[in-house]
């Protein structure tokens, strides 16, 4: 995963609804309208966020009727994750003149 999806999916995750909807989605995929019931938005700000959410590769959409239906993009998540846990905070002895 380069940079650049990484950016974009910190970016997405900025926000603690889409946040707090990437948590729910990880029980598996929900319909719109029980995205809709847990939070105090109207359906064209959930759509902005799913949208924000699909852009970045992390949610992937399915339509039903007239429902759209979320879940996890799980290679993105595991390309993320990846990302991150390659991360280390190394500190060098001695380094500060100590």
């Amino acid at each position: 995963m380069n940079t650049m999806d990484v950016a974009l999916i910190c970016k997405a995750l900025g926000d603690t609804n889409r946040l707090q909807i990437v948590q729910m989605l990880s029980d598996g995929e929900k319909c719109g309208c029980k995205l809709l019931e847990k939070f105090e938005i109207t359906q064209p700000t959930l759509s902005h966020h799913m949208k924000i959410l699909c852009e970045c590769g992390l949610v992937e959409t399915r339509k039903e009727g007239k429902w759209s239906h979320y879940s996890l993009h799980c290679e993105t998540l595991l390309a993320f994750k990846q990302f991150i846990e390659g991360l280390s905070c190394c500190k060098e002895k001695g380094g500060d003149g100590q």
